[in-house]
Protein backbone atom coordinates (compact mmCIF):
# COMPACT_ATOMS: atom_id res chain seq x y z
CA UNK A 1 0.00 0.00 0.00
CA UNK A 2 1.29 3.46 -0.90
CA UNK A 3 1.55 5.51 2.28
CA UNK A 4 1.13 8.75 0.31
CA UNK A 5 -1.23 9.17 -2.65
CA UNK A 6 -0.63 11.72 -5.40
CA UNK A 7 -3.54 12.70 -7.62
CA UNK A 8 -3.04 15.33 -10.33
CA UNK A 9 -5.75 17.57 -11.75
CA UNK A 10 -5.83 20.59 -14.04
CA UNK A 11 -3.32 22.95 -12.43
CA UNK A 12 -3.27 21.36 -8.99
CA UNK A 13 -2.50 18.12 -7.18
CA UNK A 14 -3.94 16.39 -4.12
CA UNK A 15 -1.43 14.77 -1.77
CA UNK A 16 -3.12 12.37 0.67
CA UNK A 17 -1.48 10.76 3.69
CA UNK A 18 -2.58 7.13 3.47
CA UNK A 19 -2.04 5.21 6.72
CA UNK A 20 -5.62 5.50 8.01
CA UNK A 21 -5.33 2.58 10.43
CA UNK A 22 -2.37 4.33 12.09
CA UNK A 23 -3.99 7.79 11.97
CA UNK A 24 -1.51 8.68 9.21
CA UNK A 25 1.38 8.62 11.68
CA UNK A 26 4.69 9.70 10.20
CA UNK A 27 6.59 6.46 9.79
CA UNK A 28 9.95 6.47 8.00
CA UNK A 29 8.23 5.03 4.94
CA UNK A 30 5.51 7.68 4.92
CA UNK A 31 8.05 10.49 5.35
CA UNK A 32 10.08 9.18 2.41
CA UNK A 33 6.95 8.80 0.26
CA UNK A 34 5.82 12.29 1.25
CA UNK A 35 9.13 13.84 0.19
CA UNK A 36 8.93 11.96 -3.13
CA UNK A 37 5.36 13.15 -3.78
CA UNK A 38 6.25 16.79 -3.18
CA UNK A 39 9.41 16.44 -5.27
CA UNK A 40 7.25 15.17 -8.14
CA UNK A 41 5.01 18.23 -7.79
CA UNK A 42 8.06 20.51 -7.82
CA UNK A 43 9.30 18.86 -11.03
CA UNK A 44 5.92 19.12 -12.76
CA UNK A 45 5.47 22.77 -13.76
CA UNK A 46 1.80 22.08 -14.51
CA UNK A 47 1.18 21.65 -10.76
CA UNK A 48 0.75 25.17 -9.39
CA UNK A 49 -1.25 24.41 -6.22
CA UNK A 50 -1.20 21.46 -3.81
CA UNK A 51 -4.02 20.27 -1.56
CA UNK A 52 -2.68 18.30 1.42
CA UNK A 53 -5.06 16.06 3.34
CA UNK A 54 -5.31 12.73 5.18
CA UNK A 55 -7.18 9.48 4.67
CA UNK A 56 -9.63 8.34 7.35
CA UNK A 57 -10.39 10.04 10.65
CA UNK A 58 -7.03 11.77 11.09
CA UNK A 59 -5.07 14.32 9.13
CA UNK A 60 -1.85 13.21 10.81
CA UNK A 61 -1.18 12.00 14.35
CA UNK A 62 2.48 13.02 14.26
CA UNK A 63 5.45 10.69 14.45
CA UNK A 64 4.92 6.97 14.69
CA UNK A 65 5.80 6.59 18.37
CA UNK A 66 5.61 2.80 18.16
CA UNK A 67 8.29 2.84 15.48
CA UNK A 68 10.40 5.34 17.42
CA UNK A 69 10.19 3.37 20.67
CA UNK A 70 11.22 0.16 18.91
CA UNK A 71 14.60 1.57 17.90
CA UNK A 72 17.77 1.52 19.98
CA UNK A 73 19.00 4.96 18.93
CA UNK A 74 17.77 8.46 19.66
CA UNK A 75 15.01 10.43 17.95
CA UNK A 76 17.33 12.72 15.98
CA UNK A 77 16.40 11.21 12.61
CA UNK A 78 12.74 11.92 13.34
CA UNK A 79 13.52 15.52 14.26
CA UNK A 80 15.16 16.10 10.87
CA UNK A 81 12.89 18.44 8.95
CA UNK A 82 12.93 16.73 5.56
CA UNK A 83 9.12 16.96 5.44
CA UNK A 84 9.14 20.71 6.09
CA UNK A 85 11.91 21.24 3.52
CA UNK A 86 9.94 19.27 0.94
CA UNK A 87 6.96 21.57 1.48
CA UNK A 88 9.16 24.68 1.36
CA UNK A 89 10.60 23.56 -1.98
CA UNK A 90 7.17 23.88 -3.61
CA UNK A 91 6.83 27.52 -4.62
CA UNK A 92 3.06 27.54 -5.15
CA UNK A 93 0.27 27.74 -2.55
CA UNK A 94 -0.40 24.72 -0.35
CA UNK A 95 -3.96 24.28 0.90
CA UNK A 96 -4.29 22.15 4.02
CA UNK A 97 -7.60 20.27 4.03
CA UNK A 98 -7.60 19.19 7.67
CA UNK A 99 -10.01 16.28 7.87
CA UNK A 100 -9.39 15.17 11.48
CA UNK A 101 -6.71 15.02 14.17
CA UNK A 102 -3.62 17.14 13.44
CA UNK A 103 -1.32 16.31 16.32
CA UNK A 104 2.27 17.41 17.02
CA UNK A 105 4.16 16.63 13.77
CA UNK A 106 0.81 16.68 11.98
CA UNK A 107 0.12 20.09 13.51
CA UNK A 108 3.48 21.29 12.18
CA UNK A 109 2.61 20.01 8.71
CA UNK A 110 -0.65 21.95 8.87
CA UNK A 111 1.23 25.11 9.86
CA UNK A 112 3.51 24.65 6.84
CA UNK A 113 0.47 25.10 4.58
CA UNK A 114 -0.47 28.53 3.28
CA UNK A 115 -4.23 28.24 3.84
CA UNK A 116 -6.13 25.89 6.13
CA UNK A 117 -9.66 24.58 5.65
CA UNK A 118 -10.91 22.36 8.47
CA UNK A 119 -13.72 19.88 8.64
CA UNK A 120 -15.94 19.99 11.69
CA UNK A 121 -14.06 16.88 12.87
CA UNK A 122 -10.67 18.60 12.91
CA UNK A 123 -8.71 19.09 16.10
CA UNK A 124 -5.23 20.44 16.67
CA UNK A 125 -2.88 19.51 19.52
CA UNK A 126 0.78 19.93 20.35
CA UNK A 127 2.05 17.08 22.54
CA UNK A 128 5.78 17.73 22.10
CA UNK A 129 6.18 18.61 25.78
CA UNK A 130 4.25 15.54 26.90
CA UNK A 131 6.22 13.18 24.67
CA UNK A 132 9.53 14.74 25.68
CA UNK A 133 10.87 16.30 22.48
CA UNK A 134 11.02 19.87 21.19
CA UNK A 135 9.47 20.91 17.85
CA UNK A 136 11.83 21.34 14.92
CA UNK A 137 9.55 21.98 11.96
CA UNK A 138 8.55 25.53 12.87
CA UNK A 139 5.66 25.13 15.30
CA UNK A 140 7.22 27.15 18.14
CA UNK A 141 7.84 30.07 15.78
CA UNK A 142 4.87 29.98 13.42
CA UNK A 143 2.07 29.37 15.92
CA UNK A 144 2.69 32.51 18.07
CA UNK A 145 2.86 34.63 14.94
CA UNK A 146 -0.42 33.18 13.75
CA UNK A 147 -2.61 33.23 16.88
CA UNK A 148 -0.64 35.27 19.43
CA UNK A 149 1.95 34.44 22.06
CA UNK A 150 -0.34 33.63 24.98
CA UNK A 151 -2.66 31.33 23.04
CA UNK A 152 0.29 29.52 21.48
CA UNK A 153 1.86 28.95 24.89
CA UNK A 154 -1.41 27.55 26.21
CA UNK A 155 -1.54 25.03 23.36
CA UNK A 156 2.13 24.06 23.63
CA UNK A 157 2.42 23.90 27.41
CA UNK A 158 -0.79 21.96 28.09
CA UNK A 159 -1.19 19.63 25.09
CA UNK A 160 -4.91 20.41 25.25
CA UNK A 161 -6.63 20.02 21.85
CA UNK A 162 -8.15 22.94 20.00
CA UNK A 163 -11.28 21.96 18.08
CA UNK A 164 -12.27 23.27 14.68
CA UNK A 165 -14.56 26.13 15.68
CA UNK A 166 -12.14 27.39 18.32
CA UNK A 167 -9.30 27.16 15.80
CA UNK A 168 -11.36 29.30 13.45
CA UNK A 169 -12.14 31.85 16.16
CA UNK A 170 -8.43 32.12 16.97
CA UNK A 171 -7.46 32.61 13.33
CA UNK A 172 -5.71 29.27 12.98
CA UNK A 173 -7.94 28.10 10.11
CA UNK A 174 -9.67 30.07 7.37
CA UNK A 175 -12.87 28.03 7.09
CA UNK A 176 -14.71 25.24 8.90
CA UNK A 177 -16.99 23.08 6.75
CA UNK A 178 -18.93 19.80 7.09
CA UNK A 179 -16.74 16.76 6.47
CA UNK A 180 -18.35 15.93 3.13
CA UNK A 181 -17.68 19.46 1.87
CA UNK A 182 -14.00 19.61 2.83
CA UNK A 183 -12.40 18.38 -0.39
CA UNK A 184 -14.93 20.11 -2.68
CA UNK A 185 -14.20 23.40 -0.87
CA UNK A 186 -10.45 22.82 -1.15
CA UNK A 187 -10.77 21.92 -4.84
CA UNK A 188 -12.77 25.09 -5.52
CA UNK A 189 -10.11 27.19 -3.77
CA UNK A 190 -7.37 25.47 -5.77
CA UNK A 191 -9.24 26.12 -9.01
CA UNK A 192 -9.65 29.79 -8.06
CA UNK A 193 -5.90 30.02 -7.43
CA UNK A 194 -5.15 28.30 -10.72
CA UNK A 195 -7.22 30.95 -12.50
CA UNK A 196 -4.52 33.49 -11.58
CA UNK A 197 -1.62 34.35 -13.87
CA UNK A 198 0.84 31.48 -13.25
CA UNK A 199 4.09 33.43 -12.87
CA UNK A 200 2.44 36.07 -10.70
CA UNK A 201 0.91 33.43 -8.43
CA UNK A 202 4.34 31.83 -7.99
CA UNK A 203 5.94 35.21 -7.14
CA UNK A 204 3.11 36.35 -4.85
CA UNK A 205 3.78 33.72 -2.17
CA UNK A 206 7.40 34.76 -1.46
CA UNK A 207 6.33 38.42 -1.72
CA UNK A 208 4.04 37.88 1.27
CA UNK A 209 6.19 35.42 3.20
CA UNK A 210 9.49 37.28 2.89
CA UNK A 211 7.89 40.67 3.41
CA UNK A 212 6.17 39.47 6.58
CA UNK A 213 9.58 38.92 8.17
CA UNK A 214 10.76 42.47 7.47
CA UNK A 215 9.96 45.69 9.39
CA UNK A 216 6.93 47.34 7.77
CA UNK A 217 8.75 50.35 6.31
CA UNK A 218 11.41 48.11 4.80
CA UNK A 219 8.77 45.65 3.52
CA UNK A 220 6.84 48.46 1.80
CA UNK A 221 9.93 49.69 -0.03
CA UNK A 222 10.79 46.11 -0.99
CA UNK A 223 7.26 45.47 -2.30
CA UNK A 224 7.36 48.66 -4.37
CA UNK A 225 10.67 47.64 -5.96
CA UNK A 226 9.32 44.18 -6.83
CA UNK A 227 6.09 45.69 -8.20
CA UNK A 228 8.00 48.07 -10.46
CA UNK A 229 10.06 45.19 -11.84
CA UNK A 230 6.87 43.21 -12.43
CA UNK A 231 5.12 46.14 -14.15
CA UNK A 232 8.05 46.58 -16.56
CA UNK A 233 7.48 43.03 -17.75
CA UNK A 234 3.71 43.45 -18.15
CA UNK A 235 2.12 44.31 -21.51
CA UNK A 236 -0.80 46.72 -21.60
CA UNK A 237 -2.81 44.71 -24.11
CA UNK A 238 -2.40 41.52 -22.12
CA UNK A 239 -3.43 43.28 -18.89
CA UNK A 240 -6.55 44.64 -20.62
CA UNK A 241 -7.50 41.14 -21.77
CA UNK A 242 -6.98 39.74 -18.29
CA UNK A 243 -9.01 42.58 -16.79
CA UNK A 244 -11.94 41.73 -19.02
CA UNK A 245 -11.66 38.10 -17.95
CA UNK A 246 -11.72 39.15 -14.28
CA UNK A 247 -14.78 41.34 -14.85
CA UNK A 248 -16.59 38.52 -16.67
CA UNK A 249 -15.80 36.17 -13.79
CA UNK A 250 -17.19 38.73 -11.33
CA UNK A 251 -20.42 39.07 -13.30
CA UNK A 252 -20.75 35.29 -13.37
CA UNK A 253 -20.24 35.02 -9.60
CA UNK A 254 -22.82 37.75 -8.95
CA UNK A 255 -25.30 35.92 -11.16
CA UNK A 256 -24.87 32.74 -9.12
CA UNK A 257 -25.50 34.56 -5.84
CA UNK A 258 -28.71 36.23 -7.02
Amino acid sequence: MNTVLLEKHEGYAIVTLNRPDAMNALSRELRADFVSAFAECVRDRAVRVIILTGKGRAFCAGFDLKELSAGDGDAADAADNTVARAMDAFTGPIIGAINGHAITGGFEMALACDVLIASENARFADTHARVGILPGWGLSQKLPRLIGLSRAKEICFTGTPVFAQQAHAWGLVNHVVPADQLLPRARKMAEDMCACVPDVLARYKPLIDQGFNKPLDEALRWEERIAIESARQAKGQVIAQRRESVLARGRSERGKSE
